[in-house]
Formats: structure tokens, sequence, C-alpha cells
């Protein structure tokens, strides 16, 4: 035998040894689970010094680390779109408002959603809860974005009890398959949604395949109105103080003006009730974790899809930041948010850093040693190196949000960094539109008292202009604040059955009315700064028959045939 032949064994077993730490990496890969809660205050959780209990909250930042200034969208679906694509709603036309039931839009199936990525990595995915990012076809149904499981709602407001419905249609689905839960014949512990929710995921996790890890999504509805609770957390919460602060901020503070001079009950005690349970219902979670011995390789993270709902009929609390829900001052953006990994985040810390909705992604995809799959470029950057490390990230580029809700051509919108915050409020009306400036510098007014606008014109018009062209990017067939269906529009007796089926749609989306794509251009160049026809395309005037698209290696330029 030749030394050739000898040494041939040793080096395929080096090849072996080689591949191996990948191997056992992909193995010992930490379970992940997102809970989203909506419509919560930043002062309704304990840790925050609010007056409802939240124990299990309280034990995943004290566990875990409080990530202190976590922002997202003024609003539901924006959130969601930004957590699932790591991209900025605005270019995915989820930005001025939710998506209703009488819509037929969704998220662009062309964006790759996070739980594809961990599929792909060899993760269990799950969902369990509210999805409410689109459902007129299958192209949009969580079980085609990666979730190979999914237990819960296609919409918001469903109720809390049996039968979930929204518009009148039944709402609760396993698969694409409706649910038949009997209705209660009282408010007791059987049926109540916030816990189903809890129950599923539980015995998601015990069922699991042990071999593989697995990824969980579990968003709440809790505690979105309308608000129901348990019998017992009603008459806990019936004498909680209902003369909260001012939220400084005109549409929420005029709604309990209005509640106050119609003398309407106070949301607060059902909302408080809500908020237990939601709580109670992440402690059975964690309590599944510790049973089944793997809460030390789970990452769990928590945050709010908006700041807490503070007008008349929400009952939160945002204080003593302004504002709340639909608005972009900070009490509509930065939200309750905890994340938790024991021996990997350090306990009981709290990163100051900015952090957004839009981060999530490229962060959990670092911690987990996932490699995330999308063509498209990251809006987010991972800020897994400032929770892990205490790694310095400053927030140089602007961070953009908006919200055309609840009230049509009233605009909120923001731009901010660890410098400057604009807030603009515009006010469109048939004959005129009006405007409202605040610039505040977070980092010495973080509730938001000062408004530096007039001293500080010269920012005003920077990030008034960046703002102007960051709305540019809007598909003008996107959402806005339609609070109503088309006249005669009529809902599904159940949402189950009316989401499209893939084989009964085209093969490619339709084109709309441009008759080619390069007259789809012109007619994209005609529309300037009040929005896109040309999907994912940047508006530069001197680009002539081609478009700026943003992927991962960089912007390219696509030309535009006829």
């Amino acid at each position: 035998m030749t030394v050739q032949a000898k040494t041939f064994p040793w080096f395929i077993a080096l090849l072996f040894i080689a591949a191996a730490p990948d191997l056992t990496l992909a193995g010992e890969r930490p379970n992940v689970i997102v809970m989203v809660a909506d419509d919560l205050g930043w002062n309704d959780v304990g840790f925050h010094g609010g007056d409802i209990d939240t124990p299990s909250l309280d034990r995943l930042a004290a566990e875990g680390m409080e990530l202190n200034r976590f922002y997202t969208t003024p609003i539901c679906s924006p959130t969601r779109a930004a957590l699932m694509t790591g991209r900025d709603p605005i270019r995915l036309g989820v930005a001025y408002g939710v998506i209703f039931p009488w819509d037929n839009t969704g998220v662009n199936p062309d964006e790759h959603f996070l739980p594809e990525s961990f599929r792909a990595a060899g993760y269990q995915t799950a969902m369990v809860g509210k999805w409410h990012l689109g459902h007129a076809q299958m192209t949009y149904h969580p079980n085609n974005r990666g979730f190979e499981y999914f237990y819960g709602h296609l919409h918001t407001e469903v109720g809390f009890y049996p039968p979930f419905a929204n518009q009148g249609g039944k709402d609760f689905q396993r698969n694409g398959v409706s649910i038949d839960m009997p209705r209660t014949t009282g408010h007791t512990d059987e049926g109540y949604e916030t816990f189903l929710l809890a129950d599923e995921v539980s015995r998601y996790i015990r069922e699991r395949d042990r071999s593989k890890p697995f990824f969980v999504y579990m968003p709440f509805i809790a505690p979105h109105t309308p608000l129901d609770a348990p019998q017992n957390l009603q008459d806990k919460y019936k004498d909680i103080n209902t003369d909260l602060a001012p939220a400084r901020a005109r549409q929420t503070d005029e709604t309990r003006r209005m509640a106050k001079l119609t003398l309407q009950k106070s949301a607060r005690p059902m909302y408080a009730a809500v908020v237990d349970a939601m709580d109670q219902a992440i402690g059975r979670v964690l309590d599944t974790l510790d049973r089944e011995g793997i809460a030390d390789n789970t990452i769990v993270l928590f945050f709010s899809d908006n700041g807490g709902a503070a007008y008349s009929v929400g009952g939160a609390d945002n204080a003593p930041l302004r504002g709340g829900k639909g608005e972009t001052f900070e009490g509509g953006i930065r939200v309750v948010s905890v994340m938790r990994w024991p021996g990997a985040i350090p306990a009981g810390k709290t990163l100051t850093q900015i952090m957004t909705v839009m981060d999530v992604f490229p962060t959990l995809a670092e911690a987990a040693g996932v490699k995330p799959q999308n063509r498209r470029k990251f809006d987010g950057h991972s800020m897994w190196p400032a929770i892990a490390r205490g790694a310095a990230m400053p927030r140089q580029d602007l961070v953009y949000f908006a919200s055309e809700t609840p009230i049509y051509g009233h605009f909120n919108l923001t731009a901010f960094n660890d410098n400057w915050k604009l807030v603009q409020e515009i006010e469109q009306d048939q004959l005129e539109t009006s405007l409202t400036n605040y610039l505040f510098r977070i980092q010495d007014d973080p509730n938001e008292y000062n408004n530096l606008a007039q001293a500080h014109p010269d920012v005003v018009q920077e990030l008034s202009g960046k703002i102007h062209d960051w709305r540019a990017l809007y598909p003008i067939n996107g959402t806005r604040s339609q609070l109503v269906p088309p006249p005669g529009w009529r809902a599904p007796k159940d949402w189950a059955t009316y989401p499209i089926p893939v084989e009964d749609l085209q093969e490619q989306p339709a084109p709309g009315m441009a008759p080619n794509r390069l007259i789809a251009f012109l007619l994209d160049r005609q529309h300037g700064d009040r929005g896109r026809l040309i999907y994912d395309c940047a508006p530069k005037w001197w680009l002539a028959g081609v478009c700026l698209e943003n992927d991962q290696a960089g912007q390219r330029l696509t030309p535009i045939l006829p």
C-alpha cells in the first residue's frame, strides 16, 4: 500500500472533523420565542412602576435585559411587517394604516420572512395568535410565509371569548381549517383567548421534535379592544386608579375629555384585567420551558406592537411618555420590551441604545447563528453585539415612522436618531394642508416637554426634507386609514375559507393598467413624491429607463424594458 493510500482515510476523517462544528452548532442552536403584546402601555408593567400585576414580565426583565429604547411603528400591521421582513414598512406599502378585513393587500410575497430563514436553518416554526398581515389570498397566509404550523386569527378585534369573529365572520383556525369552539355561557376561564394561546404554545413545546430547535411567534390580541377578561380579574381591578396623567397629545386627550363629559365608564379597570391575564399566559409558557428543561437554551423576546392605546376606550397608560398609539411621540412608538437568554444575555441589565422592530430579524439571526436568506437589503441591523457584549452601536442613520390612523388625511410622522427627533403632524383638508413641527433632543428630554423647532429651524428643514424623500417611497396602493368597507361589501361567514388558494391564482403578479414596463416607469416618474407604481424602486429623476433597486449587495440598476 502506498503512503498516499494509507493517509487517505485520515484525510476523509479530517474533512468530517472540519465539518463537525457546524453540525454541533446546528444541534445546539437556541430555541426562539417572540411574544408580541397588542397596545400595551409603557407604564402598565411592574418593572416600570405600574399598578398592574405583571410578575412574569418582571421576571423576564430581572433574568434578562430590558430593551429600554425599543421602537416600533405607531400602529399594528406596519410593526408586524417590519418584524417579519427586517425592512421599512414604507417600502412594503404597509405604513399609514393597518390591513382591514375588506382590504385585498398584504406584504408582497416576494419579500422574505423571518421564519423562512429559521426554517431553512433546520428550525421547526410555529405561529400562535394574531396575524394581521394579509388574508385575501393564500400567498399572504402564515403557512405560506415560513410557518409550518398556524393556530390563531387572521384579523384583529376577534374578541376574547368564542365565537371569535371579525365583521361577523368566524376567525379562528388551525393551518387554514376553521376551529369550531362552542360559545361559553359566562365569563369563565374556559375558552378565554389569551389562555388558549398559552396552552397551545405550551402543547407545541411539549410535543416538539426534540431533534430540532424551534421558532415560535406568539402575538397576543391582548390588550387590544374590545376588552374583556375573566370575572375574577375584573373584580381584582374594579377599584384601580382611573385618574391617569394627561397624554399631552391632542387626539388622545380629546377622546378622554369627551368620555368624561359623556359620563362613559373608564376602560382602565377592564384593561388592567386583560393585561394581568396576558402576563399569566406568559407565565404558563415560561413554566413550560422550565419543566422541559430548555429555558437556558431559549431566547425569549417580548415587546408591544406599538404604544398603549391611551384614548378613552383603550385604557392604557404611557406616562411619563407623551402620546400613545397612532401618534409618533414617544408614547406611541417607544414600547415595553425585554429579552432573555440565560448565560448569553446579562441578567438584570438595560440596553439604553436605540433598537427598532426592523432590527429584530437580523439580531435574532445573528444570535442563533442563522444565515438570513433575504435578497432585498435589511433596513434594520443586528443589535446582538450591543445586547450580548455591551458594544456601542450609535444610531447615525435616521429611523422613520408614520401613521394615518385613525383620521383619514391626518398624518403623524417622525424621523430620529441619537441626536434629534422631529415629529410632524400634517392635517390635509380639502382646500389646505397644515403642518405642525415638534423638535426634541430625546437624550436630554425623553418625555418631550421642550419643543425646539423654533430654536433650530435648520434642523427642522433638514429632517423635513428627509421625511419628504422617505414618504416618496410609498406604493400608491398602500394601506390608508379607511375605517369602513367599500359600500355594500360583505364579509365571509368563515374567514378560513376566504383566502384564494394558490392554485387558483395566476402564475405572475398582475401588471396593472400600464400597457408595458416602460410606460409604467414613466407614470411612476410622473407621480413624483406622491408615491410609487414600481415596487421597491427609488425615485431618481436622472435615471431615465432604469430602476434603483435595494438588494443585499447594495443598490443596483435594473433596466425597465417595454
